[in-house]
């Protein structure tokens, strides 16, 4: 008798913790779902590069405008995933340094080029748009696609710097003409917050670093002028030097670049966000 109590009492211990565990477990789930959000970004802001036309100057280059369009998946209140396109516009001058040797270069570039990234994103602090979590300093960091396209300007006029090979890239014992389709690692940090109902805004600043040294078409050495103007046209020559001072017209071999050196290239963005996965009319709480 005592032993068949005792069954009935686990029985019934063993249902009302079941039955207890449900709300609980359907809470949670609740909860969970509470967390994952999805949104669209969209952001404007410059960009900007590190290399030898700018060496060391954050924000030193002409600034330009740049754009981006994304879509953000965040998993949790800490951790998001951001698809996005971007577009840059950097530009920078030999003239503008206060190197003599650079000034005496005297060459420029522009480089209009667009990216396509994944970044993951941690919150320092629980943020979604629509909550009481209502701001936090984030980190991001990822992979990219970028396509560059390298001018410069002579004559008044810009000229893409990749086909003219103003290093002898591609011609015999030369280095391979590089390539405009890279891989960068993005790298940044930021602030979010909301700002009301679906809507949030963010500002970052971020480094994209990349394996090439030619973002700015400048890396290694003077190239033979007559070799060059022969195999590439005259304006390839012309556009490989421009240096002030001409009295060593062939400067064959001289340092043109420091290849030991890759380029950067930076993005600083102010963004809004939009919740797109549930309506205004939604209850928060």
């Amino acid at each position: 008798m005592n032993r068949n109590l005792t069954l009935v009492l686990i029985f019934f211990i063993g249902f009302a913790s079941v039955v207890s565990a449900q709300p609980k477990k359907k809470y949670e789930a609740q909860l969970k779902g509470r967390e994952r959000s999805k949104e669209l970004v969209l952001g404007l802001g410059t960009a900007y590069y590190l290399g030898e036309v700018n060496p060391y100057t954050h924000f030193g280059s002409d600034l330009k405008l740049a754009a981006s369009l994304g879509y953000r998946n965040n998993f949790n209140y800490r951790w998001s995933m951001r698809i996005a396109g971007s577009y840059g516009n950097v530009e920078a001058w030999d003239k503008d340094s206060k190197d003599p040797w650079i000034q005496n270069r005297n060459l420029n570039f522009r480089n209009r080029f667009y990216e396509g990234s994944v970044l993951f994103e941690l919150n320092f602090l629980n943020y979604q748009i629509g909550s009481n979590y209502t701001i936090s300093p984030y980190l991001f960091a990822g992979g990219a696609i970028y396509n560059m396209n390298p001018e410069g300007q002579y004559n008044g006029f810009w000229h893409s710097l990749q086909p003219a090979g103003t290093e002898g890239q591609g011609l015999e014992g030369n280095d391979p003409v590089y390539k405009l389709t890279g891989f960068s690692l993005p790298l940044g940090a930021g602030l979010k917050w909301n700002i009301a109902g679906l809507l949030g805004a963010s500002v970052e600043w971020g480094v994209r670093k990349t394996w090439t040294d030619y973002f700015d078409d400048i890396s290694t050495v003077y190239e033979d002028p007559i070799v060059l103007a022969n195999s590439r046209g005259q304006l390839a020559a012309n556009l490989a030097n421009q240096a002030l001072n001409q009295e060593n017209i062939n400067n064959t071999g001289m340092q043109r670049g420091d290849p030991g050196r890759k380029d950067l290239y930076f993005f600083c963005m102010a963004s809004l966000h939009v919740r797109i996965d549930r309506k205004g009319t939604t209850c928060w709480k």
